[in-house]
């Protein structure tokens, strides 16, 4: 039972963290795009979060150990 509780509120924890780095995103583009730049539609909380995925696929930072030159 205790496994299953803290499987729950990890699961918890992620959506909210998930939450919290998405709503900025839909915030900026619904705010700054919308307004700016014709033909562009607002977004949904759930679309941001694709958003913000996407970017994080897309634009990952490579740290090299310092051996490599």
């Amino acid at each position: 039972m205790v496994q299953f509780l803290a499987i729950l509120a990890g699961i918890f924890i992620l959506a909210v963290a998930s939450f919290l780095f998405s709503w900025p995103v839909m915030m900026l583009w619904n705010g700054c795009l919308v307004d700016a730049v014709n033909g562009v539609n607002e977004v949904t909380w759930l679309q941001a979060w694709g958003i913000s995925f996407l970017c994080s696929l897309l634009f990952k930072s490579h740290h090299s150990s310092g051996t490599d030159k």
